[in-house]
C-alpha cells in the first residue's frame, strides 16, 4: 500500500455545536474529554490513464492500476472495534473530473430514499468530504445511497461555528453511479457488495480551491470519507431497522470512515485525510 501516514496527538474538549438546519445532526457533538493518538491517513491521488465511464463498476484499466484506500475503522478511531465489513475507497484524477470509487461489503444491500436530497444517511450510505484549501471552511459534502440517490451540499463553516448547510447547493455535471454485487432490498439471499463511482466537476471544486483552480502535482486537499450503517431485521419480508424495545427508536448507526475523526463528527474538517495530487499515471507506480 503506497500510502503515507502522519500521526496526530488531539486533545478533544466537550463543547455544544450547534445543528445547524438538516445536514449531519448526528455527528455534531463531541463526546467527553478524551486525549486520543490519531492517525490522520494520506493519500496519492495519480492521473487517469484513460477515460472513465461512471457506471459504478470500477473496472477499467485505470482503476484496477490504482491503490486501495486503507479499510474504514470507527469515526473515533480503534477504541471501538473494526467495523463488521469492509469498506475502502480508490482516486483518480485528470484535467476535468475528480474521480472516487469506493467498494462497501454489504450482505443485505437495502435502500429505501429515491428523492435528490432527502436526508441520504436516513438509509445505508457513502459519504465523501473535501475542503480544497484546508482551512476547515468553505467545504463540500456529498452523501450517495445504494439506489445511487445523491444528497450534495455546500457548508460555508463548521455547525460548531454556526454554520448552516447550504442544502440547495448542486453539484453542476455530478457523475454518480452505483452497482450492486446481489439484489437490492431482497432479504431472502445473500449479497456480496456494493460499489460507487463519483466524478466531481473541477468546475464545482474550485471556486474555494488554492488560486481557485485545478490542482497541481504535489499539492494536497483534506479529504474525508464515511460509511454511515444502520442494524436491520427482517419483518415480514421486507428490511426493517433494529429498534430498541423499550423506546421503539431505531438503534444508533455505526460510523466507520477513512481517517478516524476521533468523536462521533464528520465536522471537523481539520481530522479528515490528506490527499496529494500527482501527476503520474495510476499505475506507472505499482497498484493493488
Amino acid at each position: 500500500m503506497k500510502v503515507c501516514r502522519l500521526l496526530a496527538l488531539i486533545l478533544f474538549a466537550a463543547c455544544g455545536v450547534s445543528t445547524g438546519v438538516s445536514a449531519q445532526t448526528r455527528q455534531d457533538t463531541l463526546g467527553p474529554v478524551q486525549e486520543l493518538a490519531l492517525e490522520i491517513r494520506h493519500y496519492i491521488c495519480y492521473r487517469a490513464s484513460e477515460p472513465l465511464e461512471i457506471d459504478g463498476y470500477l473496472n477499467e484499466a485505470a482503476w484496477l492500476a490504482s491503490d486501495w484506500s486503507e479499510d474504514f475503522i470507527d469515526i473515533e478511531g480503534d477504541v471501538h472495534p473494526a467495523p463488521r465489513w469492509r469498506t475502502r475507497v480508490k482516486m483518480l484524477w485528470d484535467d476535468t473530473h475528480l474521480y472516487i470509487g469506493a467498494q462497501l461489503e454489504e450482505p443485505d444491500v437495502w435502500g429505501t430514499i429515491t428523492q435528490r436530497d432527502a436526508v441520504i444517511y436516513k438509509d445505508n450510505d457513502f459519504e465523501v468530504f473535501i475542503d480544497p484549501d484546508g482551512d476547515t471552511y468553505n467545504y463540500y459534502e456529498l452523501e450517495i445511497n445504494a439506489l445511487g440517490t445523491v444528497w450534495d451540499l455546500f457548508l460555508p463553516k463548521p455547525y460548531r461555528d454556526g454554520g448552516k448547510a447550504v442544502d440547495s447547493w448542486d453539484i453542476e455535471g455530478l457523475q454518480a453511479a452505483v452497482h450492486v454485487q446481489g439484489t437490492i432490498n431482497d432479504p431472502s439471499d445473500r449479497d456480496d457488495l456494493w460499489t460507487v463511482e463519483l466524478a466531481f466537476p473541477w468546475s464545482a471544486l474550485t471556486e474555494h480551491a488554492p488560486g481557485k483552480r485545478v490542482p497541481r502535482t504535489g499539492e494536497r486537499w483534506r479529504v474525508n470519507f464515511s460509511r454511515v450503517q444502520w442494524q436491520l431485521e427482517v419483518v415480514d419480508g421486507v428490511y426493517r431497522k433494529l429498534a430498541d424495545p423499550d423506546t421503539g427508536e431505531p438503534l444508533p448507526e455505526d460510523n466507520w470512515v477513512w481517517s478516524p475523526q476521533g468523536a462521533v463528527n464528520m465536522h471537523m474538517p481539520e481530522m479528515w485525510g490528506v490527499v496529494e495530487f500527482s501527476d503520474r499515471q495510476a499505475g506507472e507506480v505499482g497498484g493493488s
